[in-house]
């Protein structure tokens, strides 16, 4: 007896992205000879001191692969649904896009996954990147889940692990997760492609950690806290948005944005804040010992190496980190 194996699913994707971060898991697609059918990512916005008009990275790349490109202000807009509903898709793939609304994510017969650059539940939120790091952990990963009616709380498809180095920053750490990420799409998409998808509910813990948008209030220092927690606090910023305090320079207040320091475990009787300079360093007194600055940018000069800052800078005995 003849037993005819299913055929796989014929797939019509829409990419919803906006970020350099979706770049990779798009081209991954096409580079896989997936049929991406339309692109929805966000309208171009005025940016720069001429407030000139940009293009979004993912408007960018399709825009270069000759991809369909829409870009809705609203997504329960009657016109912009009609012409998603014309792309005729059966998949939607979302990667660092928008909360969608209901409409638009049961619409495609395969459902609409999103990448999430976590191990979910942990670090659900708009900067699981960023938290990882500033937390302190040691591992992270990402995570393929169908979505539903709230924010990264579907059930999961795929998940993967990665390991965060001690001197990992957030911009070192994206990268990583942008390839593995793409990857993980990927492995979702064959796994959707050959009908053999199996999920699993989030478990949802009281220790849950959550992974918030990033304010500037976020990214001051507190330098109150212990070593470890502003050595992860300032790498887990870097290089956006970026670790600030307020220099007290003699009677000068200077906005200082750090952008990489290192840490020494030392007993010391200086007051916290106090900063310390020789020719050619530069550290700040914390509890249980020192972070050194190593890259610096003060208020209305460019980013600069600590020697180079010392170089061209005078700073009183009494410089303190307000």
């Amino acid at each position: 007896m003849n037993i005819k194996l299913t055929d796989k699913r014929a797939l019509r994707i829409v990419f919803m992205g906006t970020p350099e971060f979706a770049v990779a898991t798009l081209a991954a697609l096409l580079e896989n000879s997936y049929v991406v059918v339309g692109v929805i990512t966000a309208p171009d916005r005025p940016a720069g001191r001429g407030r000139q008009l940009q293009e979004s990275a993912v408007k960018q790349f399709a825009v270069q692969k000759g991809l369909k490109i829409l870009q809705p202000v609203n997504l329960k807009d009657s016109h912009f649904l009609e012409q998603l509903n014309a792309l005729n898709a059966n998949l939607q793939i979302v990667v660092a896009f928008r909360m969608l609304p209901k409409v638009v994510w049961q619409s495609p017969e395969y459902g609409t996954f999103n990448l999430h650059a976590s191990l979910l539940p942990d670090y659900r939120g708009a900067a699981p990147i960023n938290w990882a790091i500033i937390n302190g952990e040691i591992t992270t990963g990402a995570t393929t889940f169908f979505i539903d009616e709230q924010i990264d709380t579907g059930k999961i498809i795929l998940q993967q692990e990665l390991e965060i180095s001690k001197t990992e920053t957030a911009g070192s750490l994206h990268d990583r997760l942008m390839l593995l990420g793409a990857l993980l799409v990927i492995r979702t998409v064959k796994q959707i492609e050959n009908d053999s998808v199996t999920t699993s509910k989030q478990h949802v813990m009281p220790s849950l950690k959550i992974a918030p948008k990033i304010s500037k209030e976020t990214c001051e220092i507190d330098w109150r806290k212990s070593v470890d927690a502003i050595y992860d606090h300032i790498r887990g910023l870097s290089p956006y948005p970026t670790a600030w305090s307020t220099l007290m320079n003699g009677n000068d207040a200077i906005f200082i944005k750090i952008y990489s320091a290192a840490k020494q475990f030392e007993a010391h009787n200086f007051e916290v804040g106090k900063v310390l300079i020789d020719k050619k360093t530069m550290k700040v007194a914390v509890h249980g010992g020192f972070i050194q600055l190593m890259e610096i940018q003060l208020a209305g000069r460019r980013k600069m190496e600590i020697q180079d800052v010392l170089n061209g800078v005078n700073f009183s005995e009494s410089a303190h980190m307000a």
